[in-house]
Formats: structure tokens, sequence, C-alpha cells
């Protein structure tokens, strides 16, 4: 089994803080805060994505409205009970933060154009659940996945990602405990819950888009792979 916690699960992003962060928690003295950051899409809109952090890394001026940041870290997953139901909670949780002045905004925009670095997540992880294939009212095939990726002291993120066209396709084949290794895009997007008495309110998800699909066979090599580039609007 892949022990290399740090390759199975890596990302950067690039974007600017939106909001006031928050306390999150504190572990032996080290206090965490959560605060959101604004990634631009090739559409104009953006993924408003949750950023976990050590005040440590960080100093109050560098979380201030506006400030464009690099990120490098991991998308981690957490199960939060909430009204006598477990819920799973997705963040980044930032190993790594460099902010951008001006004069490097525009050398990071040159290398943005050129390698497409904004917003891109590498992992690889066993699928735990039936891929779900569907296709929409418009006829795009989509593929839902989610994924147990290891990580130290013998815990595990659990991240929901989804595949379009051909990888969609490719995905229903895939059996429970096949290992795959995707590199995609952390987005974040808004949908309506529905309640038994009728209500119903706005709630946000967060997955990774999937770009690329690699099949890894036991003997850790690539078996086959597909590529397709969704650009969620």
């Amino acid at each position: 089994m892949d022990t290399n916690y740090l390759e199975n699960n890596y990302l950067t992003l690039v974007g600017k803080v939106t909001g006031e962060k928050k306390f999150s928690h504190e572990i032996y003295g080290e206090k965490f805060y959560v605060f959101n950051l604004s990634i631009p899409r090739l559409s104009g809109n953006a993924d408003i994505i949750p950023i976990t952090i050590s005040e440590r890394l960080i100093t109050d001026e560098m979380l201030s409205e506006g400030r464009k940041l690099l990120i490098r870290g991991q998308f981690r997953s957490y199960n939060s009970y909430e009204n006598e139901r477990n819920k799973l909670i997705l963040t980044v949780f930032a190993k790594d933060v460099e902010e951008l002045q001006e004069a490097e905004e525009q050398e990071e925009n040159d290398i943005v154009k050129k390698d497409e670095t904004t917003n891109e997540v590498v992992l690889i992880g066993f699928v735990c659940k039936k891929p779900i294939y569907r296709q929409t009212p418009f006829g795009r095939e989509i593929a839902d996945l989610l994924l147990a990726v290891n990580r130290a002291y013998n815990k595990s993120d659990y991240i929901p990602t989804i595949a379009w066209g051909r990888n969609a396709r490719f995905c229903q084949n895939l059996e429970v405990g096949a290992q795959v290794k995707i590199i995609g895009r952390v987005q974040s997007r808004q949908y309506e819950k529905k309640y038994e008495d009728g209500t119903s309110e706005m709630k946000v998800a967060y997955e990774v888009s999937i770009c690329s699909l690699e099949l890894i066979n036991e003997e850790g090599t690539d078996k086959k792979e597909e590529t397709e580039t969704q650009e969620a609007v």
C-alpha cells in the first residue's frame, strides 16, 4: 500500500482572500483558523474555497480582504456531528502560503497562463462507493466518484469527485477498491436542499472536478488513462 501521503494528496491554489478569518481549533497550543479564498474560473465565475491554516504561517495583514495568496497543501475531510447526524466537512489544509505582491502577481499571471496552476489538485486514492453515472437533461455525461485517500496516523480523507464525458463512462465500470490517480480542480457548487416538511435551503458543496484519470494496477503502474477537461460554470 502506498504510504507516501504527501504524494497521495497535494494541491496548489492561487486566489484572493474574501471575508474574515474565523477561529477553527487548537492543538497543543497551536491555533488554526479558517478563511475563504476566491479562485477565478475561465468562465468569469469564481470558486470560494475554505482554507484551514496555522497561526504560525500567517499574519493579520496577510489575510486581509483582497490579498492575493499562493497556497500549497492538501484537500482534507472530517466528520462533524450536527443535528444527530454526521456531516462530511471538506477544507484545504494549508502547508505553505506565499503572499503575491504586485510585481509577483504579474509574474504569477504569466506562469498561470502557461501552466494553468491557479487551481490544481492531485489525488491517489481508492474507490469506496460504486460510482454513480448519469446523464443530464441536456445529454451531458456525469459520474460521481468518492475517493478514500490515505493520510498519516491511519486516517483517510473522503473526497467527492466528479467526472465528465468519456471519463464519466470510464468511471461507471470502476469497482469498489480500485486505486486511481486523478488530477483536477477544487470547485464550489451551490445546490438546493429540500426537506421532508417541504422547506428548502441553499447550500454549498465542495468537490474535485476531474481533468485526468488513471487506473493503477496492483503493481502500482498505470493501467489506463482517460483525459477530459470540463469547465463548470
